[in-house]
């Protein structure tokens, strides 16, 4: 009850946790889709490469949003750019533009002299958010999750057969750069919780584990929206109660219901699997049994 007493008495407290909860929930959206349509590499990029941009806006006294959104939207140009006329393959180009751009970004926050921590750039601090910091992560986390409600079809069927979808006329390049764009959104609003190192964490692991649990497209993004919001709320009493760092005690907590689903899942899970096997062989020699002692 401690914690919950805190939350009351705390107004950081309880603004670092609604921030968290919005943006682990969010994040199990978007994180569906970018799973599926084999984008995780793309988002580990794009969640690095906010960070020459974090440190633009620092010393050029810029808004934060912008100058993070711009350096997501430029890696993601890059990326595309590179892998499209060239004859490297996308993971390549992802490799080569992000570490330049996070190599870059480490430079100029280390030759900065604004007054904030590195650490809590790279690993985050949700339990410094501001006020105006919860309010941009709730507008963005409507502005996605109404997108995805309005597009659902196109996303759905381009995720699943982009080829189908282009004979229907649907744009499927559109769509694509629209996922990106919605990426780097929620890339933005996670910074302050998790820190770009650990971003890609919060969008891969909860859809991951929906994934396990699931087999349709509704039920694994409401699925992972749920892990979202409990891996935040779970990973901030576990930040408090121990005085650890937010985004890894919230990453970690993700983790750790992944590592629950890929053992106990019903349909997946290795342990579940097990079990039914065994059932499935002693079963099949009671019958084996039954039926020789039957015959004459």
């Amino acid at each position: 009850m401690t914690f919950i007493n805190d939350l009351f008495e705390y107004t950081f407290l309880a603004r670092a946790l609604f921030t968290a909860s919005v943006v682990g929930l969010v994040c199990g959206v978007i994180g569906s889709f970018i799973i599926l349509r084999g984008l995780s590499l793309m988002g580990d990029a794009i969640s690095h490469a906010v960070l020459p941009g974090i440190a633009l806006a620092f010393m050029f006294d810029v808004s934060f949003f912008v100058g993070a959104l711009a350096a997501g939207l430029l890696a993601a140009f890059g990326i595309g750019v590179v892998s499209t006329t060239t004859t490297l393959k996308r993971d390549t180009s992802i490799g080569i533009v992000f570490t330049a751009f996070l190599a870059f970004g480490i430079i100029l926050l280390s030759n900065t002299t604004a007054t904030f921590s590195l650490t809590d750039v790279l690993f985050g601090n949700v339990l410094a958010v501001r006020k105006q910091d919860m309010w941009l992560a709730v507008v963005i986390g409507a502005v996605v999750c109404a997108a995805v409600l309005l597009f659902y079809k196109q996303l759905k069927i381009t995720t699943f057969d982009p080829v189908l979808a282009d004979s229907y006329g649907v744009p499927v390049k559109a769509v694509h750069y629209g996922v990106l764009v919605a990426l780097a959104l929620v890339t933005v609003a996670s910074v302050q919780t998790v820190g770009v190192i650990l971003v890609v964490a919060l969008l891969i692991t909860p859809a991951a584990t929906a994934y396990l649990l699931t087999t349709r497209l509704p039920s694994m993004i409401a699925v992972s929206a749920l892990i979202g919001v409990v891996a935040a709320a779970g990973g901030m009493y576990f930040s408090v109660r121990f005085n650890i760092v937010s985004g890894p005690a919230i990453v970690l907590t993700a983790f750790t219901m992944f590592t629950l689903a890929y053992l106990f899942a019903p349909r997946t899970g290795v342990v579940t699997k097990a079990i039914a096997g065994r059932s499935g062989r002693d079963t099949d020699a009671a019958a084996d049994d039954a039926a020789g002692s039957a015959r004459p």
